[in-house]
């Protein structure tokens, strides 16, 4: 599966997922198919030939957070700097603000320059950090998060999302 080799070296190479094993085809498709049952997952495709993929999930368990979601993207290495990884966001927040959800949130794996940069070109702004969070390629690590307002509706109690 596609997927999964594009998101592999984000895995193996360095700090920038916070996973120790790069997850198999099938695993991959199975978050994508549990993702789907609440939320989305996006596949870009040119000439036949995936590009990238981002997806939402839930920010937090607790009720209260349901209208937030955690998202990422990646983009195959070769693909890079063509726009894929914006197009795919930008289709991502469409749907999820048709869907009822409010808050976007990005964690970031700190220094990543390339991702705190697409992700403040597309309006997300710096809302923290987390010091020395996780263990990752032989060090302590920061994540940076960043939040998009997805909706300013004032709705009250707002509608559940979809």
């Amino acid at each position: 599966m596609a997927c999964a080799a594009i998101y592999a070296p984000h895995v193996e190479a360095g700090p920038t997922s916070f996973e120790e094993r790069a997850p198999s085809a099938d695993e991959v498709a199975e978050r994508i198919e549990r993702t789907q049952i609440t939320h989305r997952w996006l596949v870009a495709e040119t000439g036949g030939v995936v590009t990238g993929f981002a997806y939402a999930c839930p920010h937090r368990s607790r009720a209260a957070y349901r209208w937030s979601v955690d998202v990422s993207v990646y983009v195959d290495a070769d693909r890079q700097g063509e726009g894929h990884g914006r197009r795919l966001y930008q289709t991502l927040f469409a749907e999820l603000r048709e869907r009822g959800f409010r808050v976007a949130c990005a964690g970031i794996a700190l220094p990543n320059e390339a991702s705190v940069a697409h992700h403040e070109k597309l309006d997300f702004e710096p809302v923290g950090v987390y010091r020395g969070i996780g263990w990752k390629a032989g060090a302590w690590r920061d994540v940076g998060w960043w939040q998009l307002e997805l909706s300013t509706s004032a709705e009250d109690p707002p509608a559940e999302p979809r």
